[in-house]
C-alpha cells in the first residue's frame, strides 16, 4: 500500500501462498503490509495441527510468529527464513542486521487476538500497529488521561460513549505506531504528540514536542473486517 492519508480497505489486500520467494522490495513512500490470521494458518511446530492458533503455548505462539516473520524476510532477501538475522535496539526496537539488509529494509510488527501484522519498508522507518475495533475499554476517557495528550484528551472527551470508544481505538493505534517507528517504547512517550482523534478524517500528527511532526505520515488500512492497522 502507498502511504496515503486515506484508510485502505480488506479490499486492497490479496491472498498469498506459501511458499513465498523473491519478492519485490516496497517503492519509495510505499510499505507492504501482511495480514496473518493465525486460525487460518498451519502451526509449523505441529504440521498435523490445522490452526496455528489453537492449543500452543505462549512459547510456542512466539516461536510461530518468528517462524512466519522470518520466512517473510527472507522472501524479501533472498535468503531462508532461518539464516535472517535479527536483532533489537536498546529499547528492544526488533531490526535487521545492518549486514544483511544494508540499510535497505525496514520492518515493524503487531499482534492483537490470534492476528498478526507486518509491515515492511524499504529504507525510512516504520511503525505499525493492530487493533480489533470491536475492542472495549472500560474507561477510555480515564486511560486517555493518563496516556495522551491533553489536546487529544479534550477532543475525547467531546464525544459520546460510542463515538469515544471508535475513536479512542483508532487514536491508540495511531499513537503506538507511532512509538514503535521511534523506538523510544511507550513510556512516558504517548503524552509528547498528538494525531488527530477523530476515526474519520485522514490520520495525522498534529504536534510533536521532540520532533517535526509534519515529518511525519500515517495511514489507516482495514487488512480483514473488524481489524484495524495502523502505519507510521
Amino acid at each position: 500500500m502507498n502511504i496515503v492519508n486515506k484508510t485502505i480497505g480488506p479490499d486492497s489486500f490479496c491472498a498469498r501462498q506459501l511458499p513465498l520467494r523473491q519478492l519485490e522490495k516496497p517503492c519509495e513512500n510505499s510499505v507492504h503490509l501482511w495480514h496473518l490470521d493465525f486460525d487460518q494458518l498451519s502451526n509449523p511446530l505441529n504440521p498435523d495441527n490445522s490452526s496455528a492458533s489453537k492449543e500452543l503455548s505462549v512459547f510456542q505462539q512466539r516461536a510461530t510468529r518468528r517462524f512466519y516473520l522470518r520466512l517473510l524476510l527472507g522472501a524479501y532477501l533472498g535468503l531462508p527464513g532461518k539464516d535472517v538475522r535479527i536483532i533489537r535496539r536498546i529499547k528492544g526496537r526488533p531490526e535487521l542486521d545492518l549486514a544483511q539488509s544494508k540499510g535497505e529494509l525496514d520492518f515493524s510488527v503487531a499482534r492483537s487476538q490470534g492476528r498478526y501484522l507486518i509491515g515492511i519498508s524499504s529504507g525510512a522507518t516504520i511503525g505499525v500497529d493492530l487493533e480489533i475495533a470491536a475492542r472495549r475499554a472500560r474507561n477510555p476517557l480515564a486511560l486517555a488521561r493518563r496516556y495522551f495528550s491533553q489536546g487529544e484528551v479534550t477532543a475525547l472527551a467531546s464525544l459520546a460513549q460510542e463515538e469515544l470508544q471508535r475513536a479512542f481505538v483508532h487514536t491508540w493505534a495511531c499513537k503506538e505506531a507511532i512509538v514503535k517507528a521511534n523506538g523510544l517504547g511507550i513510556a512516558n512517550q504517548l503524552c509528547r504528540f498528538s494525531v488527530d482523534v477523530n476515526p474519520d478524517s485522514p490520520p495525522s500528527v498534529l504536534d510533536m514536542q521532540d520532533d517535526d511532526h509534519e515529518a511525519w505520515t500515517l495511514a489507516i488500512a482495514e487488512p480483514a473486517a473488524g481489524a484495524i492497522a495502523a502505519v507510521a
